[in-house]
């Protein structure tokens, strides 16, 4: 047996070698996916375009745009001399913000009364519109702290911490997570393409007349794509640590165990979708069909607890979601089996089951 599937996963690899175009998808897809989501996919929101009607004209209405400004959150683009004028530059798209600056605000100031700022948002883009609505609130309660009836606020001061992401860097959020997507979402569809195209090749059947047990052919397809997987973690882990500078708090090793653990569930997914596919669009659209509700189920960029209670029971049944929790709980917060373990119980239940399941129907469909 160790002879034959020796032999098979030489024969995987020596296939892999010729495929120019699958090696590239194997090696090159999981780092241009990381520069991608480093860079391109961003939750830092800075620069806000801001359109202002400031009819006070007083310097400290002036103050505090200019604290606007040197916040880095928002660029004044614009000005305009009445607060109807302010709908027409967020309806065009030139302005994301407006903020409207009444002629009693630095009198009301003066006499420590309660100055009134009216702050409008396109709502168009939810997720800029609430950033930039608590950015704005920060920056007035910042202002109203320094002027007159300020001492009365300084009764109650608050020094918060943020941990595990001091900076709030969505790039360490991001980064981590780019393991999960290429392990969860590359690795099935290639696995899946892979035994199609023998399929419709015809070395498949050819395979399958030789003394080789089905078992044995299952492994020998099967264990150089876990290989590969194992390989892009290595790579994006030294990509994150010496490009992005996002290091792995916890252990390394751990890591690399959650990620074999969960290649069960790739590779499961990935013969099960070859059993149903008879050619290599087909297993395409079914990986998609099946892996994009995943990845949006998963808490991978929206969280769980903002779903409804329906769709988050659903969830519960996505092997991702736990390998998620798992590798951002080692990269960020430094933690371990632990405080992991429940997740790593459901991910080796969940994973087992499925490649238990797959593998039983791959060697039913070669018999």
């Amino acid at each position: 047996m160790r002879e034959r599937l020796r032999y098979l996963i030489g024969k995987e690899f020596l296939q892999l070698k010729r495929d120019r175009r699958l090696r590239s998808a194997l090696i090159f897809a999981p780092i241009f996916q990381l520069f991608l989501f480093g860079y391109a996919v961003s939750l830092d929101i800075k620069h806000i375009p801001l359109v202002v009607c400031d009819r006070d004209r007083s310097s400290e209405s002036r103050e505090l745009l200019a604290s606007f400004e040197r916040s880095g959150y928002f660029a004044l683009v614009g000005w305009v001399d009445s607060p109807t004028d302010l709908d027409r530059p967020l309806a065009s798209g030139r302005a994301l913000a407006g903020i409207y600056i009444p002629d009693d605000f630095s009198k009301r100031r003066a006499r420590g009364e309660t100055a009134q700022v009216q702050v409008i948002l396109d709502g168009t883009d939810i997720n800029s519109a609430g950033v930039a609505a608590g950015y704005l609130t920060a920056l007035l309660a910042h202002h109203a702290r320094q002027g007159p009836g300020a001492a009365a606020l300084a009764l109650i001061t608050h020094h918060p911490r943020i941990w595990y992401n001091p900076e709030l860097r969505s790039v360490n959020f991001m980064v981590p997570g780019v393991i999960c997507l290429i392990l969860g979402t590359v690795m099935t569809a290639i696995t899946a393409m892979a035994l199609v195209r023998e399929r419709e090749t015809g070395t498949l059947e050819q395979l399958i007349v030789t003394p080789i047990r089905p078992f044995e052919l299952m492994l020998g397809k099967t264990l150089p794509f876990a290989a590969i997987g194992l390989l892009d973690v290595f790579l994006i882990v030294l990509l994150a640590r010496y490009w992005f500078g996002v290091a792995v708090a916890g252990s390394v090793f751990f890591l690399f165990a959650a990620a074999m653990l969960f290649l069960l569930t790739t590779l499961g997914l990935g013969l099960f979708i070859s059993t149903v596919s008879r050619t290599q669009q087909q297993a395409m659209l079914t990986a998609f069909f099946v892996l994009m509700p995943s990845v949006i189920l998963s808490g991978f960029m929206y969280p769980i607890e903002n779903m409804p209670a329906a769709i988050r029971w659903v969830t519960y049944m996505i092997p991702l979601r736990y390998f998620v929790e798992i590798v951002r709980g080692i990269f960020l917060q430094g933690i371990g089996m632990r405080v992991l373990w429940p997740q790593v119980v459901a991910l080796a239940g969940l994973g087992g089951a499925i490649f238990a399941l797959s593998a039983a129907r791959f060697q039913k469909r070669l018999g």
